[in-house]
């Protein structure tokens, strides 16, 4: 084209002035003649009168010759410039088996042996020894599809090992990280094989991440025939991982190399996740990461009806009779729904492994792969980080020394309900700080037993009352004087100042002088996010609310999402929000799972979240509910239906979230135009709802035994408008049908 636009440039002007030449002829004729021709369109090119003009055909030719030479030597080059790139291809592929063969020891056969195809470098470690009945021979490994011919088939064997010794070679270079190996079956190998088998059918790259342990050269590790077989094992003991597959635990454990969906947190997020992944993506491959020894499992019983169990076991089975007198376990699914970690990469229909008892040390973002507290490193396409919280202590306990933190509860876990549970069969007296939802369920749960044990339960916080910072004055005073009838010593307005350890006992001097004697605290002060990954990640935490902050699809960067407890999110009705919630925790971990297999969805849902006070008292909320906010609350008469108890006897669950959040409301909200009133039958407040208002919109809703009803608050919030007469609205929960 260059050659073409240096033509058009000579010839042009020789164009032009051949055009305007023939013009002034033509004019000139016609005066020499006095007859003046009919003006036609003037061309910018003379076309020639007919067997004439060389010039433009010599143009011509030279244009289409120079097309012709172009489109010519584009052709030769892209062609030689493919043919280079497919002989370096070919080259890259051939290296590692050129090596190979170039050895002079014999090969070592591996047994459904895979090498991870992102790998690029080995860690140099001392080289294990194979012995001879446990070393097989090495199969030719199957090149990828694109380069057949660059590795034998793997139908072919190697040649066979002596049977006197096999030696190892020395150096096993690795195949490039664009170059996936596929293994050859383990059917073909001398001895069977106890693990599953690789199939040899090529598979997409995400899916040929193999099961490897980081081991020493050579690359290319044996199978160990039995679990005392050094073979497998490198020189320093790996950390033993216990498989939740429902068999024994064997002794070590592979950790997958590469994952294509990582969850990291085992808890109630994370476990949604992976149920929304594989509803979606039925074969997809799902790896859990818990530093918890347990599986996921529901963490509200922990304080609630696990404490009512009359089972004398119940700390060791977790199974716990719900209100409605259905039993079942605090699991979420038994041993037997998860899959070997090990075994993840080859399962044909994919599934959930769990790792447990490893902690993510760090995350590299750039790298997309992370590193366990062993130092295993992971890689994954798609990332969710559901690390939930810690929870919080009081700094007067932390300084007050190691003697005191013994005899204090960090209430979180399995493993702190039976410590607590043990504890309180075994002290005198227990004092929870704390006024919050669980302060205040563990003291209605202690308190049931302080007749029974002979045990002093003693409940103090900073506020007026019991959950004062959530509900209003006058039912936050209700609810103390509730959880006074259920054995509980109130001290309201506690600000502890010190906490010492005198002749087995603990002294809590609070500010005002009053002096509290205890064996045992327990501190349930709130919760912190926990962000540990958010400094090696490069992740941003919110300085207001705390936790991973996040978009409303709950992103943190393109292929990493944050759910649960953790989670900053931007609400899109309610603005930014961090919810500690066990509904919040399903929604959020549904719709990151949702939104990891191509959703691309916004967190429009309000959680809810609710609290009992026993079998009788409950409540369920939704939205910003903060007793700061101005409150209007109608009231109604309870009825024997109106409790917990009868509310999951109809609903047949315990865990009320899991029957509301797929539910939404029907009826009509409208504004209405009566002027606003509050309506409270004195001091009896056996059922009701609380509305929370922020510029005279409802932002809260709290259902005050009363149940069952929450996509009608769900509506209310979402609709946003501003409503002239609550007690109207409030109707819409028949709060007043007996």
């Amino acid at each position: 084209m260059l050659k073409c636009r240096t033509v058009w440039k000579k010839l042009a002007p020789l164009a032009r002035a051949s055009s305007t030449v023939c013009r002034q002829n033509v004019r000139r004729t016609g005066l020499t003649s006095r007859r003046i021709p009919a003006c036609g369109p003037v061309a910018h090119m003379s076309t020639g009168p007919a067997g004439g003009g060389r010039e433009n055909q010599l143009y011509i030719l030279l244009v289409g010759a120079a097309g012709v030479g172009g489109a010519l030597y584009t052709y030769r080059t892209v062609k030689g410039d493919s043919q280079r790139y497919q002989d370096r291809i070919d080259e890259i592929s051939s290296r590692s088996y050129k090596r190979a063969t170039a050895e002079p020891a014999t090969s070592i056969k591996s047994e459904s042996l895979a090498v991870d195809a992102t790998e690029t470098e080995v860690i140099p470690e001392p080289e294990p020894s194979l012995e001879p009945e446990a070393a097989p021979s090495l199969e030719p490994e199957a090149a990828p599809s694109q380069e057949p011919e660059a590795a034998p088939s793997p139908e072919e064997p190697s040649p066979p090992a002596p049977d006197a010794e096999v030696a190892a070679p020395e150096t096993t270079e690795l195949p490039p990280a664009d170059e996936p190996v596929v293994e050859a079956s383990p059917e073909e190998s001398a001895e069977p094989a106890a693990v599953p088998v690789v199939e040899e059918e090529p598979l997409p790259p995400s899916e040929l991440s193999p099961l490897t342990e980081l081991l020493p050269a050579p690359v290319v590790e044996s199978e160990p025939a039995a679990a005392e077989s050094p073979a497998a094992e490198p020189t320093e003991p790996q950390p033993e991982v216990v498989a939740e597959s429902g068999g024994p635990a064997p002794d070590s454990l592979k950790v997958p190399s590469h994952t294509p969906y990582l969850l990291i947190g085992g808890g109630t997020a994370s476990f949604a996740a992976a149920r929304s992944i594989r509803a979606r993506d039925p074969g997809a491959k799902v790896l859990i990461v818990t530093d918890e020894s347990d599986p996921p499992y529901m963490r509200p019983p922990l304080s609630k009806e696990l404490w009512f169990s009359d089972d004398p076991g119940v700390t060791e089975t977790l199974r716990f009779k719900q209100w409605n007198g259905k039993e079942r376990s605090i699991y979420f699914q038994p041993p037997s729904f998860y899959i070997n970690a090990e075994e993840l990469n080859s399962a044909e229909n994919g599934g959930v492994a769990i790792l447990t008892g490893k902690k993510v040390v760090h995350m590299d973002v750039r790298g997309n792969k992370i590193k366990l507290d062993d130092d295993t490193e992971i890689s994954y396409d798609k990332c969710l980080i559901a690390t939930g919280g810690v929870p919080r202590n009081l700094q007067v306990i932390e300084r007050a020394g190691e003697e005191v933190m013994k005899k204090t509860t960090l209430f979180r876990k399995i493993e702190d309900f039976k410590s607590l549970d043990k504890v309180s069969r075994n002290v005198k007296s227990i004092t929870i700080i704390g006024g919050g939802f669980l302060g205040s369920e563990l003291a209605c749960a202690l308190g049931r037993r302080s007749t029974e044990y002979d045990l002093e339960v003693v409940q103090m916080f900073p506020e007026k009352g019991n959950m004062g910072k959530v509900l209003p004055e006058y039912l936050s005073n209700w609810t103390t004087e509730k959880v006074k009838s259920e054995g509980v010593k109130v001290i309201s307005e506690a600000l502890v100042k010190s906490v010492v350890c005198k002749d087995d006992k603990l002294e809590i001097k609070l500010k005002d002088g009053r002096l509290v004697k205890t064996d045992h605290i327990v501190a349930a002060v709130g919760l912190e996010p926990n962000v540990d990954l958010a400094k090696s990640a490069g992740l941003e935490v919110d300085s207001d609310f705390g936790g991973f902050r996040v978009n409303a699809e709950l992103q943190a960067r393109s292929n990493i999402w944050v759910a649960g407890d953790a989670a900053c999110f931007y609400d899109i009705r309610l603005g930014r929000r961090r919810v500690e919630h066990h509904d919040h925790a399903v929604v959020s971990g549904r719709l990151a799972g949702e939104n990891m297999t191509g959703a691309n969805k916004p967190y429009w849902h309000q959680s809810m979240f609710w609290s009992d006070l026993g079998p009788d008292v409950g409540y369920e909320a939704i939205g910003i509910v903060d007793s700061s906010l101005p409150t209007v609350g109608v009231f109604a008469k309870a009825t024997a239906k109106d409790t917990p108890k009868a509310a999951t006897e109809k609903s047949g669950t315990g865990i009320r979230s899991e029957s509301e959040t797929e539910e939404t409301a029907t009826s009509p909200v409208a504004s209405l135009t009566l002027a606003p009133t509050a309506e409270q039958n004195k001091d009896e407040y056996g059922k009701g709802v609380i509305f929370y208002l922020r510029d005279k919109v409802v932002v809260g809703i709290i259902l005050w035994n009363v149940f069952n009803r929450m996509p009608i608050a769900r509506k209310i919030i979402k609709d946003g408008e501003e409503h002239a007469d609550l007690n109207e609205v409030a109707k819409l929960f028949n709060i007043h049908d007996d």
